[in-house]
């Protein structure tokens, strides 16, 4: 006798009634994980759409999720658009990684980061939710015949702990299945030596080097950046040591000056090239007329950037009004030329963002948009959609309202440009500077108020040469300039979210979580060894920790301190649900201002678009349905190009120290380990290793409360904030390697051996710079 098989409740939505199960939103990847794990037997997109109350409109976007969830070892493909819970994979949330315990899964997806100096791959759980960094899994050897794993595969995997069960922290690893469309990557370096062909690895994490075979070079030529795809082991050849590969692709020459941030896309898979029909999209975009726009030609906006700014896509005005200021910030209408579904949406939303590097920009738009149509050039007609705003004498934001508009800029301004006429106090025919800067001074009023966090971390500019040498590392300037156009930003990022809750529209937040528990105790701890003490509880506010930012400014710990700080800090990411943000002591906020090298930007104008009947180019239902998953993506390419900047930066610093091995450093260390320091350098920001081998001989012993190291024979020790002296012992531009030794005591220590920090904070400091919020790791930083 058949059953009739009983399918798990929707999410209950509070105050619905039966009629609005249609109108219920799209459900998360973890609601659809929790369907398939609850469900037994085959499902689709006709019982995933009936069991959460979903019409028609969603057919698409409920076909794609799960698709996506299959390619990702989410779901298990079960016949014909069928699909099953992954046989063997508890759901990845519960214990995975909660505060109390690192346990997990007996079976779960695995993304392989890197290899060991024996070939075999090391993972780490492909989703982590838990406090501090993800447990470390070693995999074993693939099965005979088996092609080797590679960093940026994914695997289902049967793993045990190694230790303790309950506080493993360390995982070994078998895989059970190869998740479909996560190749792994192989770049590097090809090199001939003697009768053997290898490929060099460019990635840090990857120890070991892999073998060429015989026939497998695709004509590569020793010193080109090539990429790889791992091989089955030949017949007797075992699974142990180096593994095979085959030259797919020829890259370049990597004695190119330009090689580093050639190696870092292909690294790291950042599409670089765009497809035809993207390009002939763009080429065929053309300007806008005034019809059915709001004429702001008469105001006069101007932009302010960067002096190698490469796209202008936001203008300012202020003007008082009573005892506040009225503020326009006009933004490039993006939404009008990247149609949903075209192939430029299609485009835009796989790179999710620009990458910034010092030779070059890989830019989310092709340059007849990015340069051209949505750039704000002076002296030409632009279409734009713009925040107008109306703040009180406290700061304090009293209205706002938004338009689709078409506007002409007055000036292309630099921030130095900008920051002279006010130092000078110099007219600026054509637009009042004046009024932007008295409307910044009552913006920066009410964010001291509120009390946000304002890290003062050092940006490190590298300038290259017609050829793409390094001819120089500088620290950037902060400017009064800069932090003006911030607020401004910040301002309308903070309407626009506001705007979108009003109306009831989706909305792509901007969150920062709060420092989790574990990370909170961490800083105490840190902060305890400098006599420096937190409130108590789990809950913290902005300005507790802006009050040990300003403690410890212009002290010989203010740099590292405010990394502590950082590092204390959870990664903000993009959510439809908001969380708040923790930084700006917001409690909603939006990214409105750049929708030329943002996504997510683009994504709020056409929320607006849609809910204040700007036009036909707002959000469609398909783009709201998959909104989370937009997010999940959009913040892992933002992340994805944050690293790529840190990894061009490293790079460059490597190559520019090269020459210079040898010579003798002024630094401080940044990290204490029980296998040596790390430092940074006081002139560059390099940053680098001393291992245990290149300090003064002795038996080190590593004190994780103090973040020390002693000597038992000399009992010297050096610890956290330290100033000492450095030799440079090797510069790997390669992989942006640099590794030091500690310089002999004759050298000229800067702070001797075993001493600490004085008790006097500050004596003998230089002047503290000024202080300001640390902008991102992009070129011309806006809101955060």
């Amino acid at each position: 006798m058949k059953t009739a098989r009983k399918k798990p409740k929707p999410p209950k939505v509070s105050g619905e009634t039966p009629e609005a199960g249609r109108d219920r939103p799209f459900p998360s990847r973890e609601q659809l994980r929790a369907f398939l794990a609850e469900t037994p037997g085959r499902v689709g997109k006709r019982e995933a759409m009936r069991a959460f109350g979903l019409g028609p409109e969603h057919r698409v976007a409920m076909r794609t999720v799960l698709k996506e969830m299959a390619s990702r070892g989410e779901a298990a493909p079960a016949g014909h658009k069928r699909f099953t819970a992954p046989h063997g994979v508890p759901r990845l949330t519960g214990s995975l990684g909660r505060a109390g315990g690192s346990r997990l899964p007996e079976a779960i997806i695995v993304e392989i980061t890197g290899i060991d100096t024996e070939g075999d791959a090391i993972g780490r759980p492909a989703e982590w939710r838990g406090d501090g960094p993800a447990p470390t899994i070693f995999m074993q050897p693939e099965a005979r015949g088996q092609a080797a794993l590679a960093p940026g595969q994914r695997v289902l995997a049967r793993i045990k702990p190694i230790g303790e069960a309950r506080n493993a922290r360390k995982f070994e690893g078998r895989t059970l299945r190869r998740i479909e469309g996560t190749p792994g990557r192989v770049i590097g370096i090809f090199r001939r030596r003697g009768g053997l062909t290898r490929i060099e690895p460019t990635d840090k994490r990857v120890k070991a080097e892999w073998i060429v075979p015989p026939g497998e070079d695709g004509g590569a030529e020793d010193g080109e950046i090539v990429r790889g795809e791992p091989l089955a082991p030949r017949e007797g050849g075992g699974g142990l040591g180096l593994k095979p590969v085959r030259v797919t692709e020829r890259l370049g020459d990597a004695g190119s000056a330009r090689a580093v941030s050639l190696l870092v896309i292909a690294t790291l898979d950042i599409p670089d090239a765009f497809p035809a029909e993207v390009l002939a999209e763009a080429e065929h975009a053309r300007g806008v007329g005034p019809e059915g726009r709001e004429d702001l030609r008469h105001i006069p906006l101007v932009t302010i950037d960067g002096a190698d700014a490469r796209d202008f896509d936001d203008a300012v005005f202020a003007e008082p009004e009573g005892s506040g200021y009225r503020l326009i910030v006009a933004i490039a209408d993006v939404a009008h030329y990247v149609r949903p579904g075209s192939a430029l949406d299609r485009s835009a939303r796989e790179r999710g963002n620009s990458v910034y590097f010092p030779d070059r920009v890989v830019p989310m738009l092709p340059e007849a948009l990015s340069n051209g149509w949505c750039s704000l050039r002076p002296n030409e007609d632009r279409a734009c959609l713009f925040a107008e705003m109306h703040i009180g004498h406290d700061g304090r934001k009293v209205s706002h309202r938004f338009g689709r508009g078409l506007m002409r800029s007055v000036a292309r301004l630099t921030y130095e440009e900008v920051q002279e006429a006010r130092e000078a106090n110099r007219e600026t025919p054509g637009f009042p500077l004046d009024h932007l800067y008295g409307a910044f001074e009552r913006l920066l009023g009410a964010r001291r108020q509120r009390g946000t966090l304002d890290l003062d971390l050092p940006e490190w500019k590298v300038t290259l040469d017609a050829e793409g040498h390094v001819t120089s590392v500088t620290k950037r300037t902060r400017l009064d300039s800069h932090r003006l156009i911030e607020e401004f930003m910040v301002l309308a990022n903070i309407a626009a979210a506001e705007e979108l809750e009003r109306l009831h529209r989706p909305v792509v937040y901007r969150v920062h979580a709060p420092p989790s528990e574990a990370k909170l105790e961490g800083l105490r701890t840190y902060l305890h060894g400098m006599s420096i003490s937190l409130p108590p509880g789990d809950q913290i506010h902005p300005r507790d920790l802006d009050a040990v930012l300003t403690r410890v400014a212009g002290t010989e710990e203010a740099p590292l301190v405010n990394d502590a700080v950082l590092r204390s800090q959870s990664q903000a990411a993009y959510s439809p649900e908001n969380l708040g943000h923790f930084g700006l002591a917001l409690t909603r906020y939006a990214h409105f201002t750049s929708p030329i090298r943002r996504y997510a930007d683009l994504l709020v104008h056409r929320s607006l678009i849609g809910a204040l009947g700007f036009g036909a180019d707002g959000l469609t239902p398909e783009e709201a349905a998959r909104l989370e998953d937009t997010c999940e993506h959009i913040t892992r390419t933002e992340r994805r190009a944050a690293q790529a900047e840190r990894d061009a930066t490293d790079r460059y610093m490597a190559a520019f120290m090269a020459d210079k091995v040898g010579s003798i450093f002024e630094a401080r260390i940044s990290g204490v380990t029980r296998f040596g320091l790390f430092v940074t350098l006081m002139d560059t920001g390099a940053s680098g290793m001393i291992p245990l081998a290149g300090l003064p001989d002795d038996f080190w012993m590593h004190d994780e409360a103090t973040q020390s190291l002693s000597g038992r024979r000399s009992r010297v020790v050096y610890h956290l904030a330290q100033a000492v002296m450095v030799r440079l012992a090797e510069a790997r531009p390669v992989t942006g390697g640099l590794l030091f030794q500690m310089a002999p005591s004759g050298a000229g220590s800067l702070a001797g051996p075993g001493s600490r920090p004085g008790a006097e904070p500050g004596a003998g400091a230089s002047d503290p710079e000024r202080r300001a919020r640390r902008g991102g790791s992009q070129p011309r930083p806006r809101s955060p």
